[in-house]
């Protein structure tokens, strides 16, 4: 009898708290916009079910759990805390990425900049919040919309932070179909959503698509030499795909190398939110300030392109603004969508993949910035 009480006493239905209850609640809300609703399926699902991992109540001491040491989550986990899984993350994307349509209309690379404002104006707000300056730099981030920079950033200034902070920006991400068209709509007139984008009037050389990462690397790692781990292996991936000598090593990289990191960063930062540690007044903050964050990114993109169509005469569809934000592709998709809601033939979605681009570039560029500012 003592044996089988002990048993029960050690069982998860006897460890539960209502908190990790919570938390496989929101694991099966994941699980269920990823496959229900296809909201970003290669981000949710496995943050969802890891989240569900992360909160099957356990014994402490036995090397379980994803902050215990030596245990199999902990040593995963390892890839997120030391900023490993994005890098390679940011390997894969740059292998994918084309350049052609921001090349052939650099203009467009200002709206990815303008999106950044976001992520200055939350770390404002976070500082008279009351966080710490490395505690508002990581909340701020989010507003790049971009996973991986996010967890970057707060791996290396405020790694208790990373489980909120992820899942927040990977759920802003996921959510960009709701969060985004709203703002299009409210910030445009039905005149605007219906310009149209013309061709681009030259065709970008592969000489110039071979310079573009050796001058794109020069140029935004002097600026911010911090964003090396990042824009280095993005850039990196680009002229292996654009040389034309190492296919092999372009198509592992799009392919292979990106999903199995995605699989570990999903699974482990789903897994990093156990009850006990996620669920804190903190947290909702954070929430709260990524959603305006996110907004205020999308907006200003918007704002900026009314802004550049005062001065020119080839108009912006002002569209393009919203994926000035570096949640590839979606925000591009979501543009393209909304542009077609008002005109079926109206084609976006290769202008907004070149704000989607140079999105990536400026989110990375604001990391290395705030981590800069906040060493020491």
């Amino acid at each position: 009898m003592d044996l089988l009480l002990q048993f029960l006493t050690n069982t998860g239905y006897y460890l539960a708290d209502y908190r990790n209850l919570v938390m496989i609640v929101i694991g099966c809300v994941f699980l269920y916009l990823a496959i229900a609703k296809e909201y970003e399926p290669l981000l949710l699902l496995p943050i969802g079910f890891g989240v569900i991992v992360g909160n099957i109540p356990f014994f402490k001491g036995f090397g379980l759990g994803i902050y215990e040491n030596n245990s199999v989550l902990h040593y995963l986990y390892f890839g997120v805390t030391t900023g490993l899984y994005p890098s390679i993350v940011f390997l894969g994307l740059g292998a994918m990425t084309d350049f052609s349509s921001l090349l052939a209309r650099p203009k467009l690379m200002l709206l990815g900049a303008a999106a950044q404002m976001g992520i200055y104006f939350t770390l404002l707000s976070g500082l008279a919040l009351g966080f710490l300056p490395k505690e508002a730099a990581s909340v701020a981030i989010i507003g790049g919309a971009d996973g991986p920079t996010s967890i970057f950033l707060t791996a290396k200034l405020a790694p208790h932070l990373i489980g909120p902070v992820a899942i927040a920006a990977y759920s802003y991400m996921a959510l960009i179909p709701i969060i985004q068209p709203p703002i299009m709509r409210l910030l445009t007139t039905r005149e605007e959503r219906l310009i149209r984008m013309p061709d681009p009037k030259r065709e970008v050389t592969r000489k110039e698509l071979l310079c573009f990462p050796v001058i794109g690397i020069i140029l935004c790692c002097f600026l911010a030499p911090a964003s090396i781990p990042l824009l280095g292996t993005f850039f990196f991936g680009n002229i292996m795909k654009v040389s034309g000598v190492v296919d092999r090593l372009a198509k592992t990289a799009a392919s292979s190398i990106i999903d199995i990191a995605t699989i570990f960063l999903g699974l482990t930062v789903g897994a990093s939110t156990q009850g006990d540690v996620f669920l804190t007044p903190k947290s909702v903050l954070i929430f709260a300030l990524g959603a305006v964050a996110f907004s205020i990114a999308t907006a200003s993109g918007i704002l900026f392109a009314k802004f550049m169509n005062l001065f020119t005469k080839e108009k912006i569809n002002p569209l393009l603004g919203a994926a000035g934000v570096s949640a590839v592709p979606g925000s591009a998709r979501e543009v393209h969508l909304v542009g077609q809601q008002e005109d079926p033939g109206n084609f976006l979605l290769m202008h907004a993949m070149a704000c989607n681009s140079s999105g990536v570039m400026g989110s990375a560029i604001c990391a290395g910035i705030l981590w800069s500012f906040n060493v020491g």
